[in-house]
């Protein structure tokens, strides 16, 4: 937990908080005796505590967006695939609590587990010292330049903007193809490739087949002159 904490730069006055923010349902199921509790209940204050200090966030930095804009904004800043980068970067995987199945079939890697073990860490750090240490923990972990503009990267429909483009000539055709399909159940990786007119013109990868099939269009893109 020392170690943890040093990564979190934040010191708990209640240590209790930090280990049930790390407790995994199928830990606390395998110790009912011991009556644990597991980090559901802060995984759903900590959506909350996240979504409030991302708002607050962008309020203040963009105060020309809309309303609109502003929540789409959030929505991806907020999204699984950004908080279980946060959790790999934390290494939060290595301090998971886990049941012997959970264990054995990946959990510690499993994106879902780790983006919910991250919002409850937020959680355990407001209980335990306030919005003021959760906002500085989440402005350091997840809301900077360099992060907003990554998000903006995942925002842009590159498939969209491909078949914009291709169907500027009357009768092109644009078709998907599942090329590979490699790893565990939980950690799959995809490969796309997308065809104009027959022709291959992009490949990419993904850890889904929306995330790959985007990744080959920008491919496809960069390829025909429209990025």
């Amino acid at each position: 937990m020392k170690e943890l904490e040093k990564k979190l730069n934040y010191t708990f006055r209640d240590p209790a908080l930090l280990s049930e923010a790390l407790s995994h349902s199928s830990y606390a199921n395998e110790h009912r005796a011991a009556h644990l509790n597991s980090n559901e209940r802060l995984e759903f204050l900590g959506d909350s505590v996240l979504g409030f200090v991302t708002a607050e966030f962008l309020f203040v930095q963009h105060p020309d967006l809309p309303e609109g804009d502003l929540t789409r904004i959030r929505a991806a800043l907020v999204c699984e695939q950004s908080l279980y980068e946060v959790a790999r970067k934390l290494e939060l995987g290595k301090y998971l609590k886990l049941g012997r199945g959970e264990e054995a079939g990946g959990g510690r890697e499993r994106t879902s587990i780790l983006a919910d073990a991250t919002e409850a860490v937020f959680a355990a750090v407001y209980l335990d010292g306030g919005i003021g240490a959760a906002s500085q923990l989440i402005h350091r972990v997840l809301l900077d330049a360099e992060k907003e503009e990554a998000v903006e990267e995942r925002r842009r429909d590159y498939k969209t903007a491909l078949q914009e483009l291709v169907q500027r000539t009357p009768g092109r055709t644009i078709t998907y193809q599942l090329v590979e399909e490699t790893g565990p159940d939980h950690c799959r990786v995809f490969v796309m490739e997308v065809s104009v007119d027959g022709q291959v013109s992009g490949r990419g990868e993904g850890r889904s087949k929306k995330e790959a099939e985007q990744a080959a269009a920008k491919a496809a893109l960069k390829l025909l002159g429209g990025e």
